[in-house]
């Protein structure tokens, strides 16, 4: 059986800002992602990103397809804007109550070669299931979304449950003691980041832990998990960032 793991061993990993990945946070946080760059100008400096830099910066982003211009005005490319929509989500995730039911996806190709099966792995996880055993992904049903269609070209679905403990399997599946200690961490992190650089590294670091958020139901998650915490601290710093950008939420 794999371990689905969702966090860096020992805590959160914060990695060093770079220029490019203080536009995309700012990108990523507003709504449309769009600034001119005076704008960017602006916002950047408080970071540490000084004009020259900046413009180097999105001229590669721009060679690379993160980002697309018009005139002097920078927006996040289609491919980015599908992070977007799974920053969005890992924010307000949509859930339905839960009846006991779990999602099942059984993988039925064969032939493919690393590069494809890592990237139906990575497909599988970015949709909240875990691995129970190679080829067999499961998560409970209580996310309010469908599979998608194509999925059906690769594996079947199935909806299933399980007679032992459900809390047994949840433990099988995912290392929620490391994810919630992960959480912890990062949310001390950003209550004690004073520079903006710091606390735009902290709350980077805890949106892409809460794209690792399994969302299982309340009753199949420990006492004073820190999910929501974690939601709450990150919608906040996204308000202050939309705010200085002049697009408030």
């Amino acid at each position: 059986m794999r371990m689905n793991v969702s966090a860096e061993p020992g805590g959160a990993v914060l990695r060093p800002l770079s220029a490019r990945s203080v536009v995309l946070s700012l990108l990523l946080g507003v709504h449309p992602p769009e600034l001119p760059v005076k704008d960017l100008v602006r916002l950047v400096e408080p970071f540490g990103v000084g004009g020259s830099t900046l413009r180097a910066a999105l001229s590669r982003m721009v060679a690379a397809g993160d980002l697309g211009r018009t005139d002097a005005v920078y927006r996040l490319s289609g491919r980015l804007l599908a992070r977007q929509r799974r920053q969005d989500d890992a924010l307000h995730p949509r859930t339905r109550a839960w009846r006991g039911d779990w999602e099942m996806v059984v993988i039925t190709a064969t032939g493919r070669g690393p590069a494809e099966r890592a990237e139906l792995r990575a497909r599988l996880a970015g949709l909240r299931l875990a691995e129970l055993r190679e080829g067999v992904w499961l998560r409970p049903a209580n996310l309010d979304r469908e599979l998608p269609g194509d999925l059906a070209r690769v594996a079947l679905s199935y909806t299933a449950r399980p007679d032992g403990s459900p809390l047994d399997l949840v433990g099988r599946l995912w290392p929620l003691d490391s994810w919630a200690a992960t959480a912890r961490n990062l949310l001390a992190q950003a209550a004690d980041a004073r520079r903006p650089a710091d606390r735009l590294t902290a709350f980077a670091a805890a949106v892409r832990h809460l794209l690792t958020d399994p969302v299982l139901p309340p009753d199949l998650l420990p006492a004073d998990w820190p999910g929501e915490s974690l939601r709450t601290a990150y919608a906040g710093y996204r308000r202050e960032l939309a705010a200085s950008v002049g697009h408030p939420e």
